[in-house]
């Protein structure tokens, strides 16, 4: 199961993605616009957001989320528990609620909740880029038809960049999303890992799609 944190703090947010990292894939957003296009690209199955953000009301967020016709149920973090709080909320299209501060044992617990109410629609979607098949639920990538073996790194960083398709991602954000951010990695494990995954998806299909973005990172552009 994925989830999606939009959290502008820092501190809070690795807390968090630590905690629900032992039982889910946690993929996290420090802005409203990061984190609303990530939403709109879909493939979470949850969405936990903060409703107060800097750049972005996080109802805002939630009502573009659903104008767009996304249905991924969507937890707010909120410091308000007053009666027109929850009514905007869920007017917003909100489906649950938190109130800061909060226990990991109720966030945990309203997740699950979440997740069993949820309709089929919610699973995470395929991913395709021209050939190039990425099913997140069952963690499996084709191309062509041919099934590629990948490990975990691997497959994190490839979901990532498919998931950014047309948008060039630094080294610290892949670092950030395919290991715990507090952790000593090297820069250079990214390249490593680019190697081999260029190694298996791009070079025995002739048409390369990880592409290096310099001065800046690596992104998937089928163009």
């Amino acid at each position: 199961m994925k989830i999606l944190l939009i959290e502008d703090n820092r501190s809070l947010a690795e807390s968090l993605k630590r905690q629900l990292g032992k039982n889910f894939i946690v993929e996290m957003a420090n802005s409203g616009e990061e984190g609303l296009q990530l939403a709109l690209a879909g493939g979470q199955d949850v969405i936990i957001l903060d409703l107060s953000l800097p750049d972005m009301s996080g109802y805002d967020i939630c009502r573009t989320i659903r104008l767009s016709n996304v249905h991924t149920p969507v937890l707010i973090l909120t410091g308000a528990d007053d009666i027109a709080s929850r009514v905007a909320l869920l007017n917003a299209g909100a489906d649950d609620y938190v109130t800061k501060p909060f226990s990991i044992a109720e966030l945990k617990a309203r997740l699950g909740a979440l997740l069993r109410r949820a309709p089929a629609a919610y699973s995470t979607n395929i991913l395709t880029i021209q050939d190039l098949v990425i099913d997140p639920n069952r963690r499996r990538v084709e191309r062509s038809g041919i099934a590629i073996d990948l490990r975990r790194k691997e497959f994190d960083i490839l979901e990532y960049l498919a998931r950014n398709r047309g948008r060039p991602v630094t080294r610290a954000m892949i670092l950030d999303h395919a290991w715990d951010g507090t952790k000593d990695t090297w820069n250079n494990t990214v390249d490593v890992h680019i190697k081999h995954l260029r190694d298996k998806v791009d070079r025995p299909f002739g048409a390369p799609l990880i592409k290096t973005a310099y001065g800046i990172g690596y992104m998937i552009d089928d163009m």
